[in-house]
């Protein structure tokens, strides 16, 4: 240096600068070293940079006045350093020599000021709005200008005078116009010409923020005060960033992918190749398939297969492809703040040394402490920008991942789709994906960790020597210890799950069939069961909480531990070794430095191994083979045939035996084909190879033009109707009126609540299955196309409405003439109508011709109709005749289970029943059974209320009340509420223990400061055994009372789980039946599952953490104010901005966390909905439609995400910097008062402050997690609250046990509503029933009939009138003395999933003997008798394992036993075949001669030999007599029988 500077400017004097009280730069130092470290800066960052703006080009920005200033000054710097430059050529010319730094320095500083004139422009031509690079040039510039500009004051103050003039006025202004940069640096220019900002209507702030604003996330301050101010809603969401959007994303991944593929594929034929001289010609039709995997020999297959094995495509290269470069910029942010990290203990160490030395210099511990607040904040900034990198990342990962397995499930042949079920697929997207996203953020701790953990201990050997071996090998004897708690842990989740979900599954059935259970007077059998498995459920809980107690002690005392092992062997290695307050605190947080990377590597090597599995499933599904396109032709143009396959083979996958062999078919253009054969013959296995879904094994297959498919299970969307006839294509009036008029749709659009807009559930839940497959036709129809593939469509549907679709649709008059149709059909009556039939047997066509020529053949096609033609063909002519009375009666399904239908004309001949039969059975397979019961109450509800229906319709529409959900705050009352469930005694005890603990740790570390002072006054050998006794003392008793209040913890929030889950279901018990026809089924048992799962787990977990955090800040608090009390001044203000930052995080933060879920669920079951209908998709041609469809839910899902993210690196800027605040003044007031404070207490208070920030952060997401998980007690606790029905049992009205003796029944002016504010369903009721009689009830739909039995049972309450049974009301008896002592044999037989004999038999109260002898009597003794479990079968849920009659025949059994003086038989309709209705019959005219029986008939002929028959009418009593008499008087009743047919 002394080269450049000359003898006369030395580079550094001690004297001057440290050592002194008033510090100055010498001058050399200030015009070399700081002159240069801006310009250095610049210059090694332009090449990258420029190279970077040139990739990224985002338009240019037009010409502002703040650029024009900004080259203005820019050149006018340049000016003025050269200026200097040539002024100091001036003084040579003058013979003044100035040493060389005077030439070398301007003219540095001159070219580096172009530059950065050059960059300005350069980024306003590349669209840069705000530009870090020059902020920081510029922040650096003025930073080093500080020093000179305040050392020129000094020197000329001095002096006097100005010895340098000209430089003295070149350097203000150099000075003046740098900070005119910074400060023109800090705004932000327009946004660049065209870019897509300017037409977003609802832009993310992010693209446009500067340089400052980026860094400490302002541009999010926006939402979160409109987020304060109101919930947000969806509206106010910013659109997604372009780069993060589905379109971006998975084009990036597929396309990695796809060259992963084609290298996999090219390796592949290599080695093929190199296996044989020529690969054998490949026969399969797959793309992406194995080249060489179908060849002909044996051995070269298996040679082939080791080779492809060897070489398969990599899904994680591709994704590290995709977003590996991305992701790296946030690892580099990771390293430059893991340096950082060890920054501050290092300054704490001088900071304490300071202390000590009395004469230093004040302005050293103010540095000290501004530095410390520096690295600090720099720390902050850089942390949260590695976490954004790492977060958007993992959301593009997911967005990517969900797109490519969406769009890989469309195409996939079928037998892919049978390895990985819909399920399973929609695990990949939901779970793997998300698993993916959660290992980006913790990847980077992957080397960082170990990286951490090498630096800690480094400086700690530094500190400490060998001794700190003691520490870590406590520390690694911890790690196995975690490891065990982990994994047990894992196993009782698993176990937990189980449980978990065996509840569920029991609380669905016992919601679906709650009507039962309450007429059987079964509630408390079925209670016990569900409070056994909740026992063990909590059991299980229990343990987990034992466990979770031992992992937070260790996860507490670890970092004590270690300190309380290396500082006891440190002192007691060495007598010399001596523990002072440097040593000790620099090393306490350098510890807590080191117990994060510790903790979380067990977690990152278990996240990353679950990741790993993830890789595989996703891999795999990805690696499936796909649909070839080419299968089928469909350009062909040269034939009149507009269907033509020539000798077709296919089969479902190429491992399988064909399905269809030697196919031949010519349809020509504009002809109608009906396919007919046996079940399972291959008829559909025809369409769909006409359709190309099927393996083509050899042949060729061509279609002319576009095709429509109708199949045979229909595929509804959850959509509107109308969208689901349109199908994506423009809607046209007349031609939609024409559609829905052909497909016998008018009527069922009057019925629906919101006409064609309304919307149809998932599967199409609210529409019955002949409504169903008639959409599917329309949509079909709508479509307009060349070539109708129909997959029986008319099986679904009633008699008369197939052959209205049949003539007015499909037949040769109906709007399909002209148009090429194929048509799979069961239905021999439209034979005779089509051009040519076609026969099929066990997959090959038999014969083929028109309906004249295959009858004379006399081959399979006659067998096949003498099989089906007789009951068809009767079936037909009813359908005729009726066709015209039902359409005006009944519009055909618009009650949905036809469980009514035949209530018009009660018996027709068995043909028509045993159809209706048939189609019930169809339309209730497709649906679960929870949907299924919920459509029932529907139905049941608009039954009832049809005399109101043309009054109100609003009231069917709003059945189902909307579910309320919570906004805004939390109100305190529910924090109370959960306090009262775990008990207000235990509360406070938990929190006085939370306490105590806390003061065991601030006692621990305020004796070891204690213990430091020892060093000062030269005591430490006396008391060394002492000092370390006490502090072992101290730390062990924090570890025992931590365990002990996470405990106490834990079996209060169990105490309260049991609570409220008891609460909810006795109240759920006891509720009328009335809401649970209102009540979707779904919304209770989500109580059940979601609500009860957050309040036995996520809820204890938040409020531990809460605890605990909240316990260490106060403590810091309460450390820091102790030792320097001027402290306290500061707490208010930073309190303040800590509670306003953390309002307006709660608020925002929550409502993003609801809108994020809300947003979640349509991704899957618009998937899952894609799965079950690819074919329908295919076949339209809608694939690409479906895939933007999915791509916008996932946008429209990881638009909430995004601000979600946001908010917390948001919070996190904002509280980190409230935590470096209190590092500030806790330094600084240790340097104020450094004259009474010992080095120890300095140490204590500073080391305490450094971290606090990391508890203070988790406090205010803890706070917000508690407002979000404590929702779940607000909720359980309004479903445990609703109204309930009478007592079950009355004590004081207790009736004998023999009651009823007789059985008489009697009603006095009995009138009864369904529920509050509609009308009367029963009016004045008056009618007395002797003992022993038989009484049928009949009346057409919604005459009252069902209503009558409820009454009996008072699942209905009355609402004028008493009920008396053997003269006692039934009214002042409790439910369950009443309901058990009456029988009822119910429409819709229910079961339980359970043992037979439970079924039977809940309560055992009956002997096996019993059982057999009822079973005996109900015939169902063969079957169970056959069964190697006998009574204790086991019954599937809702039965599913026996058949509908046997179903029926088991609720027979059930009556049996309990034989009570009333029997109530509400007979099924559809469910049963007419042999075990006969035998249900004859039983009861045996087994309850002498009891009294009320029949609600449905099909008069089984009541014409009962006492009295009652006939209703509009809830009244039309005509009540015997039958002989009733038929006499030519009423109602007379008409009834004359339609049925018993009368002439």
């Amino acid at each position: 240096m002394e080269r450049l500077c000359g003898p006369e400017l030395p580079f550094w004097e001690a004297n001057q600068t440290l050592h002194a009280d008033l510090p100055d730069l010498p001058e050399c130092f200030q015009l070399s070293v700081l002159s240069w470290l801006p310009c250095v800066y610049l210059w090694a960052v332009c090449p990258i940079y420029l190279f970077y703006l040139k990739r990224n080009n985002r338009g240019y920005i037009m010409m502002s006045i703040m650029n024009r200033l900004k080259t203005v000054f820019g050149l006018l710097l340049w000016i003025v350093c050269w200026t200097d430059l040539f002024y100091t050529f001036h003084e040579l010319r003058q013979g003044l020599t100035q040493p060389p730094i005077y030439f070398v320095t301007p003219l540095v500083l001159g070219m580096t000021m172009l530059l950065a004139t050059f960059l300005i422009q350069f980024e306003r031509l590349r669209g840069v709005q705000s530009s870090g690079v020059l902020f920081i040039f510029w922040f650096l510039s003025v930073l080093c200008a500080i020093v000179p500009f305040r050392s020129k004051i000094l020197q000329a103050s001095s002096q006097n005078e100005v010895t340098d003039k000209l430089r003295f006025t070149t350097f203000y202004f150099y000075f003046s116009l740098a900070v005119c940069e910074l400060i023109l640096c800090c705004f932000n220019e327009k946004p660049p010409l065209f870019s897509n900002v300017v037409t977003d209507p609802n832009p993310c702030p992010e693209s446009t923020a500067g340089f400052l604003s980026t860094m400490t996330f302002w541009w999010f301050t926006r939402l979160a005060i409109k987020g304060y101010k109101q919930p947000l809603e969806n509206k106010d969401l910013w659109s997604l960033n372009q780069r993060d959007s589905s379109k971006v994303m998975v084009a990036k991944l597929l396309q990695e992918w796809e060259k992963e593929l084609a290298k996999a594929k090219s390796e592949e034929n290599l080695s093929s190749q190199a296996v044989y001289s020529k690969p054998p010609p490949s026969t399969t039709n797959h793309v992406g398939g194995g080249g060489g995997e179908s060849s002909p020999e044996e051995v070269e297959v298996l040679l082939s297969n080791q080779k492809a094995a060897s070489r398969q495509p990599s899904f994680l290269r591709a994704l590290i492809r995709a977003f590996g470069p991305y992701f790296l910029i946030g690892s580099a942010y990771k390293l430059l703040q893991d340096v950082i990290t060890f920054v501050n203990p290092q300054l704490l160490r001088m900071l304490i040394s300071f202390t000590k030395q009395k004469g230093a210099p004040d302005w050293w511990g103010y540095s000290l402490a501004a530095l410390m607040f520096f690295t600090a904040i720099l720390q902050t900034l850089i942390l949260h920008r590695h976490f954004q990198y790492c977060f958007v990342t993992g959301m593009n990962i997911r967005t990517a991942i969900i797109g490519a397995i969406y769009r890989k499930a469309l195409v996939i042949t079928n037998a892919a789709k049978r390895s990985s079920t819909v399920g399973e697929v929609v695990n990949l997207m939901s779970v793997d994906a998300q698993r993916f996203m959660d290992l980006t953020t913790f990847l980077n701790l992957l080397w960082s960790a170990p990286l951490q953990i090498m630096l800690a201990l480094y400086f700690l050997w530094q500190n400490l020597g060998p001794s700190v071996l003691a520490g870590v090998a406590v520390m690694v004897m911890l790690i196995p210890l975690n490891a065990v708690i982990a994994m047990k842990t894992r196993a009782y989740q698993v176990e937990q799950m189980q449980y978990k979900d065996s509840r569920i599954k029991l609380m669905n059935e016992i919601l679906n069939g709650i009507k039962v259970l309450k007429l059987y007077a079964w509630e408390n059998s079925f209670k016990e069961k569900v409070l056994a498995i909740r026992q063990k459920e909590l059991n299980v809980l229990r343990k987990t909480a034992y466990l979770g107690a031992l992992s937070t002690m260790a996860w507490t005392s670890a970092p004590f531990l270690v300190a309380m092992t290396t500082f006891a062997v440190f002192v007691t290695v060495d007598e010399n070794n001596i523990l002072d307050a440097e040593r000790a605190f620099v090393s306490l947080s350098l510890f807590n430095i080191l117990r994060f990377p510790l903790n979380m590597l067990p977690q990152v090597i278990s996240s990353l191994v679950q990741a790993s599995v993830s890789l595989k499933r996703i891999q795999r599904f990805l690696s499936h083979e796909e649909l070839d396109p080419d299968s089928v032709d469909r350009k062909n143009t040269a034939t009149e045939f507009s269907v033509t396959v020539v000798n077709g083979k296919f089969s479902w996958s190429k491992e399988d035996p064909p399905v269809l062999q030697n196919i031949n078919v010519m349809v020509p253009q504009g002809s109608l084909l009906a396919v007919v054969g046996h079940v399972g013959c291959g008829k559909s296995s025809l369409i769909s190879a006409l359709l190309g879904e099927v393996e083509k094994l050899e042949g060729e297959v061509s279609i002319r033009g576009s095709v429509a498919y109708v199949p045979q299970q229909a595929w509804i969307q959850n959509a509107t109707l109308r969208d689901n006839i349109l199908f994506g294509r423009p809607y046209n009036e007349p031609k939609y009126c024409c559609v829905l008029e052909a497909c016998a749709l008018t009527p069922d659009l009057e019925v629906l609540p919101g006409g064609d807009m309304t919307e149809i559930g998932e599967k199409g839940i609210n529409l019955s299955g002949g409504q169903r497959q008639r959409v599917s036709l329309a949509r079909a129809l709508y479509s307009d196309t060349d070539v109708y593939l129909l997959d029986d469509p008319l099986s679904a549907v009633d008699a008369h409405v197939a052959k209205h679709i049949f003539d007015n649709l499909i037949g040769p008059e109906g709007v399909l003439k002209g148009k090429t149709r194929i048509l799979v059909t069961h239905g021999i009556s439209f034979l005779p109508q089509v051009d040519n039939i076609m026969v099929m047997v066990e997959g090959r066509v038999s014969e083929m011709g028109s309906y004249q020529e295959l009858l004379k053949q006399n081959g399979a096609f006659a067998e096949f109709l003498r099989n089906y033609a007789l009951e068809d063909i009767i079936e037909e002519e009813e359908a005729t005749e009726d066709s015209i009375e039902e359409e005006e009666l009944f519009p055909e399904d618009a009650l949905s289970n036809h469980t009514d239908m035949v209530d018009n004309e009660p018996v027709i001949n068995e043909a028509k029943r045993n159809f209706i039969r048939q189609i019930s059975i169809i339309s209730a397979d497709g649906e679960n059974p929870k949907s299924r019961s919920v459509r029932r109450h529907t139905c049941s509800q608009r039954k009832h209320s049809e005399q109101q229906e043309k009054k109100k319709p609003q009231e069917i529409q709003k059945l189902i009340q909307a579910e309320t959900t919570e906004t805004g705050r939390v109100k305190s009352k529910v924090y109370l509420e959960y306090a009262k469930a775990v008990g207000f005694l235990l509360s406070v005890f938990i929190c006085f223990l939370y306490g105590c603990q806390s003061a065991a740790a601030i006692g621990a570390n305020v004796w070891l400061s204690q213990w430091t002072n020892d060093a000062s006054t030269n005591q430490t050998k006396e008391n060394v055994n002492m000092r370390v006794g006490v502090y072992a003392a101290l730390g062990i008793a924090q570890g025992i009372l931590v365990m002990i209040s996470s405990f106490t913890l834990a079996m209060g929030n169990i105490g309260a789980a049991r609570k409220l889950h008891s609460n909810l279901l006795t109240n759920k018990f006891h509720t009328p039946q009335s809401f649970f026809d209102t009540t979707p089924l779904g919304r209770i048992i989500n109580r059940f599952s979601k609500d009860i799962y957050v309040i036995d787990e996520a809820l204890p977990a938040t409020v531990l953490m809460f605890l605990a955090t909240f316990f260490v800040s106060l403590s810091t608090m309460i450390v820091i104010v102790s030792s320097t009390p001027i402290f306290a001044v500061v707490i208010a203000p930073l309190a303040f901005i800590y509670i306003f930052v953390q309002r307006f995080y709660v608020a925002t933060s929550r409502q993003l966390k609801r809108l994020e879920s809300v947003s979640r669920s349509p991704i899957y079951s618009h998937f899952s909905e894609t799965v079950t209908g690819s074919s329908v998709i295919r076949a339209y041609g809608r694939h690409s439609a479906f895939v933007l469809m999915s791509d916008m839910k996932v946008d429209e899902n990881q638009k909430s995400y995004y601000p979600g993210i946001v908010s917390n690196r948001w919070l996190g800027v904002r509280i980190e910097f409230i935590g470096n605040c209190m590092v500030l003044f806790a330094a600084l007031f240790a340097v104020t008062g450094k004259e009474n404070l010992n080095p120890g207490l300095v140490g204590l208070s500073v080391s305490y402050a450094l971290q606090v920030t990391m508890s203070l952060n988790w406090m205010v997401r803890m706070t917000s997690d508690l407002e979000s998980n404590i929702v779940a007690v607000e909720r359980v606790k309004e479903y445990s609250e609703t109204k309930t029905e009478a007592p079950w049992e009355v004590e004081d009205k207790k009736p004998p046990p023999e009651w009823p003796m007789e059985g008489n029944v009697e009603f006095h002016d009995y009138s009864v509503r369904y529920r509050e504010g509609l009308d009367l369903v029963l009016k004045n009721l008056t009618l007395s029933v002797k003992g022993g009689e038989k009484i049928g009830i009949v009346g057409r739909t919604g005459a009252g009939k069902s209503s009558m039995t409820l009454c009996l049972f008072r699942l209905l309450e009355a609402a004028a009138g008493e009920i008396t049974i053997d003269g006692v009301k039934i009214s002042e008896l409790g439910l369950h003395d009443l309901r058990s002592r009456l029988t009822i044999i119910p429409q819709e037989p229910v079961l339980f999933s359970g043992t037979l004999k439970m079924n039977l038999d809940p309560f055992e109260k009956y002997t096996d003997e019993d059982l057999w002898r009822a079973l005996q009597q109900s015939h169902l003794h063969k079957f169970v008798s056959n069964q190697p479990a006998k009574l204790d079968l086991e019954c599937s849920e809702g039965g599913e394992n026996l058949s509908v009659g046997q179903r029926q025949l088991v609720c027979l059994a059930r009556a049996l036993l309990r034989k009570t003086r009333i029997l109530i038989l509400d007979e099924a309709t559809a469910a049963v075949d007419l042999e075990t209705d006969d035998l249900i019959q004859s039983t009861i005219r045996t087994q309850f001669e002498d009891c009294t029986v009320f029949t609600i008939a449905h099909r008069l002929n089984t009541i014409m030999d009962y006492t009295r028959v009652l006939v209703l009418d509009k809830g009244q009593i039309a005509e009540f007599d015997t039958p002989a008499n009733l038929l006499s008087q030519r009423g109602v009743f007379y008409g009834m029988a004359k339609d049925a047919g018993l009368t002439q």
